[in-house]
């Protein structure tokens, strides 16, 4: 598989995850979500889900009642404390785009790879893993902290990159 398919998302998102409603993942035959912690389910300055998440979640699992949170950060106390408030499985340190603990949580799911979709906010760890392991891959706009100021320079260079290896990353508006 070339690079420019392996960075390109099944669906790209011009919002945050909060606008991947239940419609969209039924009409794309999803029956379980892999789901990123950081800057995909809250910035990474915050240790606590937002208000809008938690009903958000419950919706989803109307749907897709498997959720499991797949997060490279090493912070086992953080991400455990994201997966219990939104009542979800979770495994920490992944590696992405290493698929070894994707899968994992892939198998926990029982579910074939394409009817599970891997949600994040990063081509070069979340799209990857995912089309690496035959996931449907969705790329969601980053969750940030109001009170930052901040602009995704990683984001731009992996979308320059990304479009240079021949990804087409054309948003879908929700």
């Amino acid at each position: 598989m070339s690079w420019g398919k392996l960075l390109q998302p099944d669906l790209l998102l011009s919002d945050t995850i909060l606008s991947l409603s239940p419609d969209l993942l039924q009409a794309r035959g999803l029956r379980g979500l892999v789901l990123d912690v950081d800057e995909t389910l809250v910035p990474i300055t915050m240790a606590q889900v937002s208000s809008e998440l938690l009903p958000w979640v419950e919706a989803v699992k109307t749907v897709a009642p498997q959720i499991w949170l797949v997060s490279n950060n090493i912070s086992e106390t953080r991400i455990k404390r994201i997966a219990e408030t939104l009542k979800v499985p979770y495994i920490s340190g992944a590696a992405k785009p290493s698929r070894r603990k994707l899968r994992r949580a892939v198998e926990a799911i029982g579910l074939p790879p394409e009817q599970v979709g891997m949600v994040g906010d990063r081509l070069f760890t979340d799209v990857l893993a995912g089309n690496r392991l035959g996931m449907h891959t969705i790329l969601v706009q980053p969750m940030v902290d109001p009170q930052e100021d901040r602009r995704y320079l990683i984001h731009s260079i992996e979308f320059f990159l990304s479009r240079a290896l021949g990804a087409t990353l054309v948003s879908h508006k929700p």
